[in-house]
């Protein structure tokens, strides 16, 4: 299962993001959607599921949830904006944590727990790279990429 990973769009749909997420089975967004516009271009793709970021107070992105949890070819995942609220231990629970929230990019495993943060696709903060990410599962593992948008 070929699943595309987004975060902290703040209304900003580039068009290299959605080229990149091109080929996606689904789409994830940890975050900071800011306009309908966002999920609207995504969901052109791909099914979306998405939660509520610090900025989200509008449209539909005010309605989504702050957490979601999943499960996908046997595997869970934790979904949430920022990986310094998260008030739950994963080892032996969740496979992967997905966040957003700082525009870092990060593909870590800590344990058994994959940590993916697909980084900023919107504006650009401070020097850090515009990034979109992907997750490869199927029924052995998970495996993340980042994949870095020339813009």
């Amino acid at each position: 299962m070929n699943i595309g990973v987004i975060a902290d769009t703040h209304s900003k749909m580039r068009p290299e993001a959605l080229e990149a997420l091109s080929g996606s089975e689904l789409i994830l967004h940890a975050g900071d959607v800011g306009k309908d516009d966002v999920l609207d271009a995504l969901e052109a793709i791909a099914p979306v599921i998405a939660i509520r970021g610090n900025i989200d107070k509008t449209g539909r992105a005010a309605a989504l949830p702050d957490v979601q949890k999943l499960a996908f070819l046997g595997h869970a995942f934790y979904m949430l904006h920022d990986v310094k609220t998260l008030d739950i231990d994963p080892q032996g629970r969740y496979r992967v944590v997905i966040a957003g929230h700082s525009h870092k990019p990060r593909n870590e495993w800590v344990g058994d727990v994959l940590y993916f943060n697909p980084g900023g696709a919107g504006p650009r903060r401070f020097t850090l790279p515009i990034t979109v990410g992907r997750l490869t599962v199927n029924e052995n593992g998970v495996a993340g990429d980042i994949i870095e948008l020339p813009v």
